[in-house]
C-alpha cells in the first residue's frame, strides 16, 4: 500500500498529557521511549523525547490513527545496556507493548535479543521495537528480527553514500578514522576501510582510533595524531558530546582537514562547535532544514517555535521520527488493531510518500529504504528584507535556516536516491 505523508499542521500545536481511560471504541497506546535522560547524553535523549511527544500530539489531534491515541512514556536508560534491560522489564510490567529507542547500538542489540526471548515465551504479550537511530548493520542482517523495525539508514548505507562522494574527489589521498569504541563505531570503521579500498584503492588510511564512548573530555591528543598524520579528511561516526568536543579540539589545534560525520548536526553539536564547523563539517542525514523543496518546513518551524529558545534551544532534527510515528499510525489504522503482531504485518513492505520522496520498509529485513543528503555547515543567510535574519552573516540564500540559534546551518552537497542507498541483506527472518 502507498500512503501519503500528512502535511497540514494544526495551529497552536502543543504537547499534551493523554488520559489512560479512553472512551468506548477508543484506545490510548503507550509507547515506551527508552533513551538517555541523564548523564553525558541527556541532551540528546531529551531532544528526541520532545520530538516524539510533539508528533504524537499532531497525530492525536488529527486522528491519524483513527480513535487510537498515542502517549509517549519516557524511561531513562543512561545509555547503558544493563540499565536498558531493567527498563524493559519495567515497560513489560506496565503493560506497554511498543517501545522506541535510538541512542547506542550497544543498547539496541540487547533490546532486540531480550524482546525476541520475551515474545517467544509470551506470544500473547509481545513487544514491538521501533528503532529510530541505532544503525549497526547487523540488526537488519544477521541479527534481524520480526519484532524490530529500523527507520534510520544503517551505517553501511550511509558509508556507501559517503564513500561514493569521497571517491569522486581526486584530492583526497589520506583518510583518518576516529570512532567510539563499541559496535556502531566498529561498523563505521570497518565499512570505511572496505568501501574505500574497493572504490579508491589509492587512498591510504593513515589512522584508525577507537575511544571510550562518552568518557573523553579532551580530544587534543587524538587531534594531535590526526594532524601529524597529514590526513586530507577525517571520517567519524561520533555523536553527542563526542563529536562536538572532537570538532572543538580540531579548531583549537588549527586542524584544516574536513570532517565527514554521521552526526555533525546532531542535537547540541552545532551549539558546541560554533564557527569551528563552518565549511569543515559534513553530515549525512535523511533531512536537514535547508533541503529544497522542504515539505517539512512548517512542521519544523512549529517545533522550533516551541523548543528553539532557551533553555532547551532544540532544533527539529529527526525526520525519521515523523516517518516512524506516521507510519505506525497508518499501520494501526489499516490493521484495525493495536496488537504488535498485526501492526508489524502492516509495517513490513509498507511504501510511504514521505516529505523527501517515497520510502519503503523493506519486508525482508525491516530496514527503511530512503533518500539521503550530504551537507556542509555554512553561515545562515542574512536577508536584508527580513529583520528576523539580522544576526545571520551568510550570503547564500540556500542556507535559509540556522540550527540551535547558532547562526550556522547546513547546505546540501548531494542528494542520494533511495535505490542507491539500498544494500543487499543477509537476513533470514523467523516469523511467528
Amino acid at each position: 500500500m502507498k500512503l501519503t505523508f500528512p502535511h497540514v499542521l494544526l495551529a497552536g500545536l502543543m504537547v499534551s498529557t493523554l488520559s489512560a481511560a479512553p472512551a468506548i471504541g477508543a484506545e490510548t497506546v503507550k509507547i515506551g521511549y527508552i533513551d538517555p535522560l541523564s548523564g553525558a547524553f541527556a541532551n540528546v535523549g531529551e531532544a528526541g523525547l520532545k520530538q516524539f511527544q510533539f508528533v504524537a500530539d499532531d497525530i492525536n489531534k488529527r486522528k491519524l490513527a483513527g480513535d487510537v491515541k498515542f502517549e509517549i512514556v519516557p524511561f531513562d536508560n543512561k545509555v547503558s545496556p544493563k540499565e536498558s534491560l531493567n527498563v524493559l522489564k519495567n515497560v513489560i510490567d506496565q503493560g506497554i507493548r511498543i517501545i522506541t529507542q535510538g541512542n547506542s547500538s550497544g543498547v539496541a542489540g540487547v533490546l532486540i535479543d531480550a524482546i525476541n526471548k520475551h515474545n517467544e515465551r509470551n506470544p500473547d504479550k509481545s513487544i514491538l521495537y521501533l528503532n529510530y537511530a541505532a544503525v549497526d548493520p547487523d540488526f537488519t542482517n544477521s541479527k534481524c528480527s520480526f519484532w524490530h523495525f529500523r527507520f534510520d539508514a544503517n551505517s553501511d548505507m550511509k558509508m556507501e553514500a559517503f564513500t561514493n562522494y569521497i571517491a569522486k574527489d581526486p584530492k583526497i589521498k589520506r583518510v583518518y578514522l576516529i570512532n567510539q569504541d563499541y559496535s556502531f563505531g566498529h561498523a563505521v570503521a570497518r565499512a570505511a576501510k572496505e568501501y574505500l579500498a574497493r572504490k579508491r584503492p589509492d587512498i591510504k588510511i593513515v589512522g584508525d582510533d577507537l575511544h571510550p564512548i562518552g568518557k573523553v573530555k579532551d580530544f587534543a591528543p587524538y587531534v594531535a595524531k590526526i594532524k601529524a598524520s597529514g590526513a586530507d579528511i577525517v571520517i567519524s561516526g561520533n555523536w553527542g558530546n563526542d563529536i562536538a568536543l572532537l570538532i572543538k579540539a580540531a579548531k583549537d589545534a588549527g586542524l584544516e582537514a574536513p570532517f565527514y560525520t554521521y552526526y555533525g548536526g546532531g542535537i547540541g553539536a552545532m551549539t558546541a562547535m560554533g564557527d569551528a564547523a563552518e565549511g569543515k563539517v559534513k553530515q549525512i542525514t535523511e533531512w536537514h532544514a535547508n533541503i529544497h523543496p522542504n515539505k517539512t518546513e512548517k512542521f519544523a518551524n512549529a517545533f522550533n517555535a516551541k523548543y528553539g529558545g532557551p533553555p532547551a534551544n532544540i532544533s527539529f532534527y529527526y525526520l525519521r521520527v515523523n516517518n516512524e510515528m506516521y507510519m505506525l499510525a497508518n499501520a494501526i489504522k489499516e490493521a484495525k488493531s493495536t496488537d504488535p503482531k498485526a501492526i508489524a504485518l502492516k509495517l513490513e513492505g509498507m511504501k510511504y510518500e514521505a516529505d523527501t520522496g517515497e520510502v519503503e520498509m523493506r519486508a525482508t529485513d525491516h530496514q527503511l529504504i530512503q533518500p539521503l543528503y550530504i551537507s556542509t555547515v555554512a553561515k545562515a543567510y542574512h536577508n536584508p528584507k527580513d529583520p528576523k535574519t539580522a544576526k545571520f552573516k551568510g550570503t547564500d540564500p540556500e542556507v535559509k535556516y540556522d540550527q540551535e540559534d547558532s547562526g550556522y546551518g547546513f547546505k546540501t552537497d548531494a542528494r542520494i536516491e533511495a535505490y542507491v542507498t539500498a544494500q543487499p541483506t543477509s537476513c533470514q527472518m523467523k516469523r511467528p
